[in-house]
């Protein structure tokens, strides 16, 4: 029997990963510049699941949302401030983990419609400064509580102004923020991105 070249590829395609065919526009951060900081919690067990949930600790995203970040990483870097990355993109199964601890939409989004992690097209992000010090806003990340809403207001007026910093500098280049985690950043064009669920590979 002689398998013809053609028949060959559709035979290979459709025995590869799904990953591998929905990743395409993803891109890790880190290749777009060295000029962030990183601590992604769920490549630890510091995290409110308590468990290690991502076999790599890079930031990945869709290829124009990093860019977007890049630029607004340089508008920071001008005043004096850097961007740092808690979470990126996020497998819809962890999505699905997540819900199963906190079923509240308020804080995580229901995987039967997804988040916008689940797009790469949300990040979890907080300020330094050059030296790599956190400014303060007033809760660590995932926390899950008043006290982390924008719109609290029972805080030093420090507090604030470092999320009004890092909230309006997103919004130059495109990212919105939700109202109940101040850390929380959804790029403007991310709901039309689908849904993904690969695992990203470690180097």
């Amino acid at each position: 029997m002689i398998i013809k070249p053609a028949f060959l590829v559709i035979m290979l395609i459709s025995i590869l990963p799904c990953y591998a065919q929905e990743n395409d526009d993803f891109i890790r951060v880190k290749d777009l510049s060295a000029d962030f900081i990183y601590d992604m919690r769920y490549a630890t067990a510091n995290n409110f699941l308590k468990e290690k949930v991502y076999e790599c600790a890079d930031c990945v995203l869709r290829k124009e949302v990093g860019e977007a970040l890049v630029k607004a990483n340089s508008y920071f870097l001008k005043k004096g401030y850097k961007i740092k990355f808690f979470d990126c993109y996020r497998p819809l199964d962890v999505q699905k983990a997540m819900w199963k601890v906190l079923p509240d939409g308020r804080y995580v989004a229901n995987p039967n419609s997804g988040s916008i992690h689940n797009r790469g097209g949300a990040v979890d992000i907080t300020l330094t400064d050059l030296q790599g010090n956190e400014l303060d806003m007033g809760t660590d990340f995932d926390y899950f509580g008043e006290k982390a809403h924008f719109d609290y207001s029972d805080l030093p007026e420090q507090i604030i102004s470092n999320r009004k910093l890092l909230k309006t500098g997103l919004e130059l280049f495109g990212f919105q923020g939700i109202r109940t985690e101040w850390w929380h950043y959804n790029y403007s064009k991310a709901r039309q991105y689908s849904l993904s669920n690969f695992k990203t590979n470690c180097d």
